[in-house]
């Protein structure tokens, strides 16, 4: 997929991870739509890019309806925003629960419902997701969130076999630790000796080559990392047990205590 002359519609534009990937598509030519709740940051970042600018709240089913309806035409999609959703499920209200799985989950799936058919119709597109490593593994405190992303992981590798034929490429992107922005960064959270990071633009250029290369997943992390979700896959609950002995709970305890306020 070429994104030089492409529309892009790019949700959760204003946090630190979404502008480097807002700024990657736009250095590599594409027309930008960027979405956002933050005015005070989407305008000016619009403004910077030449890109239009949406004031969104992807909670609203509405509203998702109404963005898909002007964001028509749009030949790659990439489904940045999400709610941090840390905590133990006790710590949730039903409405923090559904809110986190609408922004989360339902509203990347209702944008690809509405903006896929068109892409078939010319056989030229692309659907990009930002999951996490949390939708590959699972930690303590994080049982909202791992739902919302192991569920996002497995629309879109579903999704990418139905499309595999009609010419729309469909990609998840799994940051690990991502340093100076995004979730991980707003919580300042203290990790263990050895456990690395990675940056806001190594997950924009993550975007770029899942897009270009018609990549169906790519993880953003450190080897260490990719490896132990790697290996929770195969052996859940002795990883669970090694990341036990690593602190899992002290950094949940730290996430829910940093995020609580952004449910």
């Amino acid at each position: 997929m070429q994104i030089s002359g492409s529309t892009v519609l790019l949700t959760g534009a204003t946090g630190g991870i979404g502008q480097a990937i807002a700024r990657a598509l736009a250095a590599r030519g594409a027309s930008l739509i960027i979405t956002g709740r933050r005015t005070d940051v989407l305008e000016p970042l619009a403004a910077e890019l030449g890109a239009r600018a949406l004031a969104v709240d992807l909670s609203d089913r509405a509203a998702v309806a109404q963005l898909a309806a002007d964001a028509a035409g749009t030949d790659i999609l990439v489904a940045n925003a999400a709610l941090p959703a840390s905590g133990t499920l006790d710590s949730f209200s039903l409405e923090e629960v559904d809110r986190a799985l609408e922004v989360n989950l339902r509203a990347p799936i209702a944008l690809a419902h509405t903006l896929a058919p068109s892409m078939l119709a010319r056989r030229r597109g692309a659907l990009v997701f930002i999951s996490s490593l949390s939708g590959k593994t699972t930690t303590p405190g994080g049982s909202i969130y791992s739902a919302s992303k192991f569920g996002l992981r497995g629309f879109a590798s579903s999704l990418r076999e139905d499309l595999r034929d009609g010419g729309v490429g469909v990609s998840t992107i799994f940051p690990g630790f991502i340093r100076d922005a995004g979730m991980f960064a707003d919580a300042d959270v203290s990790l263990p000796s050895g456990v690395g990071t990675r940056s806001p633009e190594d997950v924009a250029h993550a975007v770029i080559v899942a897009i270009e290369r018609n990549r169906g997943e790519i993880d953003v992390a450190p080897l260490a990392l990719r490896a132990g979700a790697a290996f929770a896959g195969l052996a859940p609950e002795l990883a669970a047990s090694v990341s036990r002995r690593m602190g899992s709970h002290e950094i949940s305890r730290q996430m829910h205590v940093g995020q609580s306020g952004k449910r």
